[in-house]
């Protein structure tokens, strides 16, 4: 069957929103990835009860070496195991809600159930390849985010692609397209690059990734990444080279 994958980003949207506006936009499969944290998967997947949406739980780790990761499971007990081990190797800091914002928690109507108090937006001591090591061992697939950007990006942090770990893929932010990406960074051939991520909020909702899969599960997204056993994937060409 042919599914539809948006890495969706810091949820600051409410679930039964983000769950409207993946079906209006033709997504039907989509992971939660909060900023080293899971608490709102929950909710979100429970919004999409009843709905032809799949939600996949996730994180967007942040590394010691201040690489954004997405790390996609697919079930709630994986995303269980992994928070601990998140929760672990995060420093201890308070959140300041009046200058990074408030961490809410909420149902799946959207309604508030409590707040995180520790620092989400920092690093945890995991670093890259402790992180992918774990993230594989537990089944999960483990994906550099928006690796092009300043900010947080593998490119401009490392100034290239660790060959010492096996990388599932690499996303790319939507300023420019696969093509260009690897023309400009030529330490992106011979990785599978995804887009259309980070969606922090309800009109970011701009493309997708098409994946010819058999069923909505980690092991048959990576045969489809590495275009095996007659999976594949596309972008979708509404936002290819989108500024």
């Amino acid at each position: 069957m042919h599914t539809v994958l948006s890495p969706c980003a810091e949820v600051e949207m409410i679930p039964p929103l983000i769950v409207e506006s993946a079906l209006e936009n033709d997504i039907y499969l989509i992971a939660i990835t909060d900023h080293n944290a899971s608490s709102n998967f929950l909710a979100v997947q429970k919004a999409a009860k009843d709905t032809p949406l799949v939600v996949l739980p996730g994180v967007e780790l942040q590394t010691r070496e201040e690489v954004h990761t997405l790390c996609l499971f697919d079930n709630y007990s994986q995303i269980l195991e992994f928070q601990k081990i998140i929760d672990g190797s995060l420093p201890d800091y308070k959140n300041q809600p009046d200058h990074f914002g408030e961490q809410f928690i909420v149902d799946e109507t959207g309604d508030f159930v409590s707040r995180e108090d520790r620092l989400l937006l920092t690093s945890t001591h995991l670093s890259l390849k402790e992180a992918w090591q774990i993230v594989t061992n537990m089944g999960g697939l483990f994906i550099p985010a928006h690796v092009n950007r300043k900010a947080f990006g593998l490119i401009e942090i490392l100034g290239f692609v660790p060959t010492d770990i096996k990388i599932n893929a690499v996303e790319i932010s939507r300023h420019l397209s696969p093509v260009e990406a690897r023309q400009k960074f030529p330490q992106l051939n011979g990785f599978p690059i995804i887009q259309n991520g980070d969606v922090h909020r309800l009109d970011e909702f701009l493309g997708a990734i098409i994946f010819n899969i058999a069923e909505a599960t980690i092991s048959e997204i990576s045969l489809a990444l590495s275009e095996s056993q007659g999976r594949s994937f596309t972008i979708s060409e509404r936002t290819v080279g989108y500024n």
